[in-house]
């Protein structure tokens, strides 16, 4: 399965975002084992070094470490760290938009919650 590369970001930032992805939603979780460089590379028919790249940008967020010889492993607390990035980024990038669209639309708070619930 070949991914879907986006024009305009380098690829190692998009295996960046994706392990990232698969943390956050418990795909990989802690203690798991990140494919070696070597099977992505050969999976992707992408240079070994855009993984590395990719890889290592994860060790200096801290969410993964390299133990020698055994590979990439996901740390302990990487999912709660993202999560709590996350829910910062959204807190102070996105919900001021969502609650200016809200205030113009004229919407409930109650009429906003029933949907939630019914989700």
């Amino acid at each position: 399965m070949q991914p879907n590369w986006q024009e305009g970001t380098p690829i190692y930032l998009q295996i960046r975002d994706d392990v990232i992805r698969r943390i956050l939603d418990g795909d990989l979780k802690e203690g798991d084992a990140l494919p070696s460089v070597r099977q992505v590379a050969s999976a992707w028919q992408l240079n070994p070094l855009t993984i590395s790249k990719a890889y290592q940008l994860l060790v200096e967020a801290q969410l993964v470490e390299k133990q020698r010889g055994k590979g990439m492993f996901v740390i302990p607390g990487a999912q709660d760290q993202l999560l709590n990035e996350e829910r910062q980024r959204f807190l102070t990038q996105e919900w001021p938009a969502i609650v200016k669209q809200i205030k113009r639309l004229g919407l409930d708070t109650n009429e906003l919650l029933a949907k939630v619930k019914e989700d």
